[in-house]
């Protein structure tokens, strides 16, 4: 009856000791703080899918912004398989009047928009939001 007796105050006095010293140990240690990470959208570079994610929430929040492309309105809930030849150059020479530094935003322009960007285009596209 002693030897258990002894076992569970051992067992009792070790949680002591062990409790005792996560408090030491967290009392100068703010690791449990959860900091927002700074930057915008711009060092958004794809690897990041939150990042992506968070930026077009974001977007969706404030008013669209307009690349002098407001003749694409009519085109507004197409399917990208949709679009003639003629349509999607239309797209293109859009694409091709804006600084390439414009190109990622114009497209997440185009998605608040519903408007879907013709196949004919895409790969255009995604080589100038990659470069």
């Amino acid at each position: 009856m002693n030897i258990i007796l002894l076992g569970f105050l051992a067992l009792i006095a070790l949680g002591l000791v062990v409790g005792l010293a996560s408090v030491l140990t967290r009392k100068g240690n703010d690791d449990d703080v959860v900091v927002p990470a700074s930057g915008d959208c711009y060092s958004c570079n794809g690897d990041d899918p939150t990042c992506e994610q968070v930026c077009m929430m974001e977007a969706a929040t404030k008013p669209i912004e307009y690349y002098d492309d407001e003749e694409l309105d009519r085109f507004i809930g197409r399917a990208s398989e949709d679009y003639t030849s003629e349509e999607a150059e239309e797209f293109m020479d859009v694409m091709q009047t804006m600084h390439p530094d414009e190109v990622k935003d114009w497209n997440r322009s185009l998605i608040l928009r519903g408007i879907n960007v013709p196949n004919q285009i895409k790969d255009d596209l995604i080589a100038m939001i990659q470069d």
